[in-house]
C-alpha cells in the first residue's frame, strides 16, 4: 500500500485556528525543481503574519501550506537540475513560495532555493539556521557595514533574527544595543552580543541610546516591532542613519516621525530577505559568510524546543507566548 503523506495547510486567514492537518499525494518534481523528504521545518514570525493575511503577499488560493524554512533528503531531481543528487541533505532558503510551502512531509522547490546542509549538524540544527542568519546578515554586515565605531539598535532582540543581528554585529566589532520588554532577558542578550540593553515599550529608549553611544546616536536600526518603537528611537538617530524595518510584532504599521528623520537625514527602508536570495551575487555573499562562521564556531544553531508534526498548533501557541527561553521552534516530521 502507498505511504500516507501528511501536510499542514491553512484553510482561511485566521491564524492558528485556520490550520488543518490532512493527507495528500506528492507531485513529481518539474524542470528545475527538486523534491525533498522533509525531516524538519521551522516556525517564523512572518509565517504567522501570512496565516493572518497581514504579510507582504497572500496565497494564490486556499488551502495552502505555510513556511519556507525546512531541511530534508533529496528524493527526486527534475530535468535540468545539476549538482544535486538523491540521498543528499539540503536546506531551503527563504523565498516567495506561494503554493509550495514546506509544512508537509515532502516539498517541491526550485533548485535555486536550496543549499547543502552544513557538515556536522543533525536535521533540526541544519533546518534552523538560514532564515535567522541570512535575515540579519544583509542589513547588519552589508548595508549598515557593522564595524568598530558603528552603533546599531536591534528591537525585539530575543527573536531569532534579533539574536542573529546581535551576534553578527559583535563579530564585526559594532556597538550593539538590544531591546526586550522583559528585563529577565538581560543575560540572554548580553551573551548574544549586546553591548547595551534596554527593557520596556519605548519610554526612555532615546536616552538609553544616547548614553550608550556617547551622544552620537545609532547609525542603523534593525526593527521588527512596528509602530510601537520608532517614535522613541527616532529621537536618537545618528546622521545618515538607516532604519531596516522587517516586521510588525505589534501588528501596527509605523507612522514615520518625519521631523526626526529629516533632522538625521535618515533612510527608512522596508526590508525583505527574499529579494537578496533572488539575486545570485547577494545570495552567494550571505551563504559564504554563514557557512564560514558556522565552520569556525563563531555562529551556532540555537534551538529552543522541538515539537512533533502532530503538534504544530501547540508549537505556534508556545512561540506566541512570553518565554524565558529563546531560540528556534522546530517541527520534526
Amino acid at each position: 500500500m502507498p505511504t500516507e503523506h501528511r501536510e499542514w495547510v491553512i484553510t482561511e486567514y485566521s491564524g492558528i485556528s485556520g490550520l488543518d492537518l490532512r493527507s495528500y499525494m506528492p507531485a513529481d518534481a518539474g524542470p528545475g525543481e527538486v523534491r525533498l523528504k522533509v525531516e524538519a521545518f521551522a516556525l517564523n514570525w512572518g509565517d504567522m503574519d501570512l496565516m493572518q493575511g497581514r504579510y507582504s503577499f497572500n496565497f494564490s488560493a486556499l488551502p495552502a501550506r505555510v513556511g519556507c524554512e525546512a531541511v530534508g533528503v533529496v528524493d527526486q531531481v527534475g530535468d535540468g537540475v545539476t549538482g544535486i543528487e538523491p540521498g543528499e541533505r539540503y536546506c531551503t532558503l527563504p523565498y516567495f513560495y506561494d503554493m509550495k510551502g514546506v509544512s508537509g512531509d515532502t516539498v517541491i522547490i526550485d533548485a535555486r532555493y536550496l543549499t547543502k546542509a552544513p557538515d556536522g549538524m543533525d536535521a533540526v540544527e541544519a533546518g534552523s539556521i538560514w532564515m535567522q542568519f541570512m535575515t540579519a546578515y544583509y542589513p547588519i554586515a552589508e548595508l549598515a557595514a557593522a564595524a568598530p565605531g558603528v552603533n546599531i539598535l536591534v528591537t525585539a532582540a530575543t527573536s531569532t533574527a534579533g539574536r542573529a543581528a546581535l551576534e553578527i554585529g559583535r563579530l564585526k566589532g559594532a556597538t550593539m544595543i538590544g531591546t526586550s520588554r522583559f528585563d529577565y532577558n538581560r543575560d540572554y542578550l548580553m551573551r548574544a552580543g549586546a553591548s547595551h540593553t534596554y527593557f520596556g515599550d519605548g519610554d526612555g529608549l532615546a536616552e538609553t541610546v544616547r548614553e550608550a553611544t556617547d551622544g552620537v546616536g545609532v547609525h542603523a536600526v534593525f526593527d521588527s516591532v512596528g509602530a510601537g518603537m520608532i517614535a522613541h528611537y527616532s529621537q536618537a538617530l545618528a546622521k545618515d542613519a538607516q532604519i531596516f524595518f522587517y516586521g510588525t510584532l505589534d501588528e501596527k504599521l509605523p507612522e514615520l516621525p518625519m521631523m526626526y528623520l529629516y533632522q538625521a537625514n535618515a533612510t527608512f527602508k522596508p526590508y525583505s530577505l527574499f529579494h537578496y536570495i533572488e539575486d545570485a551575487d547577494w545570495k552567494r555573499k550571505g551563504l559564504d559568510f554563514v557557512y564560514g562562521a558556522l565552520a569556525s564556531g563563531r555562529l551556532q544553531p540555537n534551538i529552543d524546543r522541538v515539537f512533533p508534526m502532530e503538534e504544530l498548533q501547540q508549537a505556534w501557541e508556545y512561540l506566541r507566548a512570553p518565554r524565558q527561553s529563546h531560540g528556534k521552534v522546530m517541527i520534526k516530521v
